[in-house]
């Protein structure tokens, strides 16, 4: 499964969505009250898991973590990083 398909499912089965159809890759999470501080920790939790990358405390900015783009762009550079 791709990487943006597999955040969205924890995204949309873990916090709530009002408008699961409508959310866009791009959208802020943050800003649409999808997640808030609790909710950046269990993504972090969900991204070690799923795909064995680490999130580092520096890391823990919205540039990495506010919208299932920046989210798979995160991981992706986490990977290709090793």
């Amino acid at each position: 499964m791709e990487t943006k398909q597999r955040i969205r499912e924890f995204v949309t089965g873990n916090f709530f969505v009002q408008d699961k159809a409508g959310l866009t890759d791009s959208a802020s999470l943050l800003d649409l009250g999808v997640v808030d501080s609790t909710g950046v920790l269990e993504i972090m939790g969900f991204l070690e898991s799923a795909f064995g990358v680490t999130v580092e405390d520096d890391e823990i900015v919205p540039d990495n973590l506010d919208s299932i783009d920046r989210i798979a762009a995160f991981v992706e550079r986490k990977r290709v990083a090793g």
